[in-house]
């Protein structure tokens, strides 16, 4: 049972709580590189270098807040859950 735990979320003031998963899409035709979504993202999931898209370099860290997906001025950027395995 402790694996579970370890795998699908953490145990917290006797409760259970699920780990919630995301997958994060950049759409680099759309994509500007203006570099708002690493800027807003409150759990640096994004990395940028100049000129270029940004990476998305920690999917796991995405809490699934959307502020990259509202912010973007091009909408090119899209925030879906993940189901468990």
């Amino acid at each position: 049972m402790i694996y579970a735990i370890n795998i699908l979320g953490n145990l917290r003031n006797g409760r259970f709580i699920m780990k919630k998963q995301y997958t994060i899409s950049i759409n680099e035709k759309r994509c500007k590189k203006c570099g708002i979504c690493v800027a807003f993202c409150p759990k640096n999931v994004f990395e940028i270098n100049i000129n270029t898209v940004p990476r998305v370099t920690a999917p796991d860290a995405c809490i699934g807040c959307n502020w990259c997906y509202l912010r973007c001025p091009e909408i090119a950027i899209f925030v879906e859950k993940r189901e468990a395995v």
